[in-house]
């Protein structure tokens, strides 16, 4: 750990200026840190003094560039950034280089880090820790005010992690790894790799919380930190004394299980465990249950942005009229094999509609809506014709939002809105 004196003697470009850019220049500013450049190739009119005249010298000259996340080295306007990459850092090597010592747990996977992450930060708070979550769930890191009694929890994507150089947390997890943001990593080999890079530096006495399916990942770096598998047959153990509808679901068994084998590494007991989930409220966009209408239940799963994250949500639902559609991931495949008996028809929207018909057309039946609203109406036109006694409306689009949408949480609120329209018109 470096004193923020030694850190004030240092000098910095922090590359990119959206929240986590700002939040590294609030922390340089409340601590007195003023050797620092800014650079954003969109945004050239914040702090216009501490732009470099001359960018590729700054580069040279500088100690460390702080890069946001969402900057891609893949890119051809980031490659000036290749030859300096031994220097690059992000803002969470910022805290584990400058605060006194608290207890850290940095969460990392494909899917399921959010719940996960508020799961953990639920149990601990209500058994008297005191707890700060931030990171890429949407408080940026250094926006927290962190002292040596602080329990933090760190939601870690993989670009943060991909540069990261000297984190260090007392529990780090990876609770899966599927394909994702290849057109950022470039490969699978290099997603994989940016994501261990949250064990490197991890002691002996510090834990590595894992999923099964990567242990030789894990054995062939020789690290060392202590290697936890979560067990889930020890957590569907006392799966049925879970008294909380949304944990209990079958989709949230891997979050859980990862949860319930960290309570056991702190001591806590499990009564204590069981009764801090009574009170814990699942995410929007998350298999969100926000609507019952007569013989129909709506679910907003917007945050299904790859095929390997709907299908837990398919797994879950029976009779179900599924709203698939948006921008697919690279290297996507929709497998509906041991899923289409819970489907009754699919419904696909956006603008990759040849896509998502290639991928479904001998698995399942669907109609092609190409906006979101049509779908609605067709699936609540649909309900109609089958007569079902027990309907799921499942939003689980398996692919990004930004074909038609900002973000994920755009897209969900508005299927939410649109839903609660129509459904008082059709049922």
């Amino acid at each position: 750990m470096l004193h923020l004196k030694k850190i004030k003697k240092l000098s910095f470009l922090i590359y990119g200026l959206g929240l986590t850019g700002k939040s590294v220049v609030k922390f340089f500013d409340t601590n007195d840190i003023k050797e620092y450049q800014v650079w954003d190739e969109k945004d050239k009119n914040f702090l216009k003094n501490k732009r470099p005249i001359n960018l590729q010298k700054t580069l040279k000259k500088v100690d460390y560039i702080i890069l946001s996340p969402g900057v891609s080295l893949k890119k051809p306007k980031n490659k000036n950034l290749i030859k300096h990459k031994k220097k690059i850092i992000t803002d969470l090597d910022l805290i584990f280089l400058s605060k006194p010592n608290f207890k850290s747990a940095v969460i990392t996977g494909t899917n399921g880090k959010s719940t996960t992450c508020k799961i953990l930060a639920h149990v601990l708070k209500e058994n008297g820790y005191k707890v700060l979550l931030g990171g890429n769930i949407g408080t940026p890191i250094l926006d927290l005010k962190i002292d040596k009694n602080i329990f933090l929890i760190i939601e870690a994507s993989s670009f943060q992690l991909s540069h990261s150089k000297f984190i260090s947390p007392d529990f780090a997890f990876i609770l899966n790894i599927t394909n994702d943001h290849l057109d950022w990593h470039g490969n699978m080999k290099d997603y994989i790799n940016s994501k261990f890079k949250i064990f490197k530096l991890q002691k002996r006495n510090q834990y590595s919380i894992l999923n099964s399916k990567l242990k030789f990942e894990f054995k062939k770096r020789k690290l060392k930190g202590k290697l936890i598998i979560p067990s889930n047959k020890n957590y569907k153990k006392i799966k049925p004394k879970v008294q909380n509808i949304y944990l209990r679901s079958n989709i949230n068994d891997e979050n859980m299980s990862n949860v319930f084998s960290f309570t056991k590494l702190i001591g806590l007991s499990e009564k204590s465990f069981l009764k801090s989930l009574k009170t814990f409220k699942g995410l929007p966009h998350r298999y969100e249950l926000f609507l019952k209408k007569k013989n129909c239940v709506f679910i907003n799963d917007s945050k299904g942005t790859s095929f390997h994250a709907t299908k837990f949500a398919l797994k879950n639902s029976k009779n179900t009229f599924w709203i698939v559609g948006g921008l697919p991931k690279k290297n996507d495949k929709i497998n509906l094999k041991n899923l289409k008996k819970n489907i009754i028809k699919s419904y696909i929207f956006g603008k990759n509609i040849k896509f998502f018909k290639k991928q479904i057309q001998n698995q399942t039946s669907f109609k092609v809506s190409r906006t979101l609203r049509g779908s609605i109406i067709q699936v609540l036109k649909d309900i109609r014709l089958f007569r079902k006694t027990n309907n799921t409306i499942l939003f689980s689009p398996a692919s990004a939002s930004f074909d038609q949408f900002t973000n994920f949480e755009k897209r969900g609120e508005k299927f939410k809105e649109l839903t609660k329209y129509y459904a008082r018109k059709f049922i």
